[in-house]
């Protein structure tokens, strides 16, 4: 159904004079904040578990990894880049594969319905 332009600006002028255009107004508001606050926090807990693994996994490399000689660090780093590629290719697949941590910590949490 197609409506002239003056009929769209006479509802969308009576809308907003309508006393109940404050209410609706507020309420998509409200709806709003929700929707960003939800976001808000998804995005605090997936930093704060990468912050975690993050530091998990330099302490563990720090504790792990024995000082090298000078003879050793040439093919040290030669074997760094090689590894360092290859991580970039499985966080590569990974993240294609939509299986994220954040799912996995989620699913393994005591009381969240997986076993």
């Amino acid at each position: 159904m197609r409506r002239s332009k003056s009929e769209i600006v006479q509802a969308a002028v009576a809308a907003y004079l309508s006393p109940d255009g404050d209410e609706a107004s507020e309420a998509a508001v409200t709806r709003r904040l929700d929707r960003i606050s939800r976001s808000v926090e998804r995005l605090e807990r997936d930093v704060t578990i990468s912050n975690e693994a993050i530091a998990l996994f330099v302490k563990a490399w720090l504790t792990a990894t024995p000082s090298l000689t000078a003879g050793d660090q040439k093919a040290q780093n030669a074997k760094g880049q090689e590894r360092y590629v290859g991580f970039l290719d499985a966080l590569s697949r990974r993240l294609s594969s939509g299986r994220l941590l954040r799912g996995e910590i989620h699913d393994e949490q005591p009381g969240s319905g997986s076993a």
